[in-house]
């Protein structure tokens, strides 16, 4: 291959990824502004969720999402080694359906939430309440553990009206 059609293609190639990088923000932006577009119809809270879910074990982490076009609640729980997801219903909090975690990312992902809470000695629940009453007029849409520098923390997405805010809640 020429010098030249070496750049070409790396030109191709950068354009092609820039290009799938654009696709993926503009994704995500109308991913938020429908979440938050869902909201509105939620009588649920987060808080009612995690309480709920309890009945299948410790609740590492939730979060209001759009499955299928539909708004539900996702929360993940351990009971030892095992990990079940519970989903609750966006407009009543009832949980509607719950199942073992078997898809390999989700397990990953659990087991980096269960390493969090093994740290922790805050419940989530303690800790999404602490977010939403420090930012008056906040929902918290999700809360997931994290280990940072050693430390459990707990990153809480909040929405107040159609603005969403991060926060850091300390789980120790």
């Amino acid at each position: 291959m020429t010098p030249r059609a070496i750049l070409l293609a790396s030109l191709i190639a950068g354009v092609n990824f820039w290009s799938a990088v654009g696709g993926i923000a503009q994704d995500e932006e109308s991913g938020t502004a429908a979440l938050a577009a869902a909201m509105k119809t939620a009588k649920a809270t987060l808080q009612r969720a995690l309480i709920a879910s309890k009945a299948h074990g410790t609740p590492i982490s939730a979060k209001f999402e759009i499955e299928d076009g539909q708004l539900q609640l996702s929360i993940y729980t351990m009971n030892g080694n095992d990990f079940t997801e519970v989903v609750a219903d966006a407009k009543t909090g009832a949980i509607v359906e719950a199942g073992e975690i078997t898809d390999a990312m989700d397990l990953h992902k659990a087991m980096e939430h269960k390493a969090a809470m093994a740290k922790a000695t805050v419940p989530l629940l303690r800790a999404a309440e602490a977010a939403v009453k420090v930012n008056a007029g906040s929902r918290a849409l999700s809360i997931v553990p994290e280990l940072k520098n050693g430390q459990a923390t707990a990153e809480v997405i909040l929405l107040e009206g159609s603005t969403f805010k991060k926060v850091t809640e300390k789980l120790d």
